[in-house]
């Protein structure tokens, strides 16, 4: 089973219908039964950070996450709650990967929203897919680059769309809404 996090963060049955396009069942919870039996686990999200690590934290999933030995999937949101600290409301995240969430100067437009390419290493996540394909970007906060980035994208500054550190996988752009590409990466994830 594909359990999809429930904490107060929108997107998510976006992400549920993508999952069910690709043929696979999926449950929305905040349970951590749940979460530790699953499968995979998809932690996507749109909207604030420090309300959404409060509902974590207030359901004591800011723990539970940080134990699932199953594949996860953060995304958007998701990737950014799976960092250290957001500039977002000054807030302290989950400390997944090693790095800070940003916001963007105001020296471009702000949001970064669109389409928009990324730079790839050898991930398994991106398995099939060639350089310099456009995904779908929604978001005003940035990942910087560490050694845990995987992809990166520059809009206004570079900065780190996809990460991976053991079994944990997050991706800035959203996949459920980047067509075909994006089906393929949910797949290559799904199929890990």
């Amino acid at each position: 089973m594909i359990a999809i996090v429930k904490y107060n963060a929108g997107n998510i049955r976006s992400v549920q219908n993508a999952l069910t396009r690709l043929g696979y069942e999926s449950i929305i919870t905040d349970k951590a039964s749940e979460l530790l039996n699953a499968d995979k686990v998809i932690f996507p999200g749109v909207g604030e950070a420090s309300s959404a690590m409060k509902y974590l934290t207030e359901k004591g999933l800011d723990k539970i996450l940080l134990t699932i030995e199953k594949p996860m999937l953060g995304i958007c949101l998701g990737l950014q709650l799976m960092c250290k600290y957001s500039e977002e409301a000054d807030t302290t995240c989950l400390g997944i990967f090693d790095t800070n969430v940003k916001k963007f100067p105001d020296t471009g437009k702000v949001p970064h929203m669109g389409w928009n390419s990324f730079i790839d290493t050898k991930s398994p996540l991106f398995k099939g897919i060639e350089h310099n394909n456009d995904v779908y970007y929604v978001h005003s906060y940035y990942a910087e680059i560490n050694d845990q980035t995987i992809a990166s994208c520059d809009y206004i500054l570079p900065f780190g769309t996809a990460m991976q550190k053991d079994n944990f996988y997050a991706t800035q752009f959203h996949p459920e809404k980047s067509a075909d590409i994006g089906e393929k990466i949910l797949k290559n994830f799904l199929e890990l």
